[in-house]
């Protein structure tokens, strides 16, 4: 078991009705607030005129910065941190999903940014620079970015999509009957997510960090559970709250401490994918990941044990032969994703081959995936984009 460091000092509100908890949450932080919003989506469920309820009656001065993107831009992150500097801004609130919160975390940084390149800002950013005060209202059960303090920022003129270490949120706030909207297919996308999260720390060289590895299988199990139940009854308040706390553990950290860093290849690929496409994260991860694993698994069948304890305890599989068990674990998850309504090739995303040595050689340009469970070189990753048409 490997050592590690502890360190999540946001507080969480969770359930039904947190937002009671909203005006004094700000209140220690000051009266000016930068609200960030997405596309709408809060104005559709009531959130934000409850939000501007609580802001004018406790007497704050609201500027807004709407219009967040699913992967959010660095011209977003501009924007908002010029309306920062330029209103005064005490405080931000974040309301929404992971993209608003990732992109409000990089506001938050840019608030007191001196330069004017705020992507070269991103680049730089290593979780150290000085930061407005932030709280979240979260409405999607995804990223789990309300428990981390990371980010991911595109840059589309360049082809970029990059994550980074901004700042932790100081509160968030998590009511599951937020999510009750969520369509079923962005339900599914970041369920997907929620379950790549603990999947790039579960496939690791280390065998003996067992509370760990209990918190990752149960979080996993508690997805497949609750997201059949969740699209089937979108106000199902139990499913919807399971898999909401899933995606507060997930990307925490928490679920792999005392493991062997992975880096991620998954993510490291899709952002690729992203970059090029701006399709939806989770369906990006969803296509890859079953594919990812075949390939390593043929590559290292030494790794076979690790996939064959994925089929036992995630899957409820049996069997001695354990390198057929590690084949039926990997089939089992992309059956699951499948039957939830996933598109489950890149062609059903209107992507081809077009873009696949430039995004394996972007993927490689650092020496993370080298590092990885099973090393992957340029032609591996491409191989693997190939596998998911």
């Amino acid at each position: 078991m490997e050592s590690f460091e502890h360190y999540i000092p946001t507080k969480l509100y969770f359930g039904k009705g947190s937002i009671s908890h909203l005006e004094e949450s700000l209140n220690t932080y000051g009266k000016r607030v930068l609200l960030s919003y997405g596309g709408g989506s809060i104005k559709k469920i009531g959130l934000y005129d409850e939000v501007m309820k609580i802001l004018n009656e406790g007497g704050f001065t609201v500027v807004e910065c709407a219009g967040v993107e699913p992967n959010p831009r660095i011209e977003t992150v501009e924007r908002g941190s010029k309306l920062c500097k330029e209103h005064n801004i005490d405080v931000i609130l974040s309301v929404g999903g992971g993209s608003t919160l990732d992109c409000s975390k990089a506001i938050a940084v840019g608030a007191y940014y001196k330069g004017d390149d705020y992507w070269q800002m991103v680049l730089d950013s290593r979780g150290t620079s000085k930061a407005l005060p932030l709280i979240d209202i979260l409405t999607l059960a995804a990223t789990g970015s309300e428990f981390d303090g990371g980010g991911v920022i595109s840059n589309m003129a360049l082809n970029k999509k990059i994550g980074r270490s901004f700042t932790f949120p100081q509160v968030s706030i998590c009511d599951p009957t937020y999510t009750y909207s969520v369509s079923a297919y962005q339900t599914a996308a970041g369920s997907a997510d929620i379950m790549s999260h603990i999947m790039e720390g579960y496939f690791s060289r280390t065998d003996d960090s067992d509370l760990s590895e209990a918190i990752q299988e149960g979080v996993l199990k508690s997805v497949i559970k609750n997201l059949p139940i969740a699209l089937k009854e979108p106000t199902n308040y139990s499913a919807r709250a399971n898999l909401m706390w899933n995606s507060s553990i997930a990307c925490s950290g928490i679920p792999e401490y005392g493991k062997l860093d992975t880096y991620w290849p998954c993510h490291a690929m899709e952002h690729e994918l992203s970059a090029y496409y701006d399709i939806t994260h989770g369906v990006g991860l969803a296509i890859l990941t079953p594919r990812w694993l075949e390939y390593i698994l043929a590559k290292d069948p030494t790794i076979t044990p690790r996939l064959a304890k994925f089929a036992r305890n995630v899957w409820g599989l049996q069997g001695d032969d354990e390198a057929a068990l590690a084949k039926q674990g990997i089939q089992a998850l992309h059956d699951f994703f499948k039957s939830n309504g996933i598109p489950m090739t890149l062609t059903e995303v209107n992507i081809n081959e077009e873009h696949f040595q430039a995004m394996a050689e972007s993927a490689c340009s650092h020496d993370r995936l080298q590092r990885a469970y099973v090393p992957l070189t340029v032609e591996d990753v491409k191989k693997i984009y190939q596998m998911c048409l």
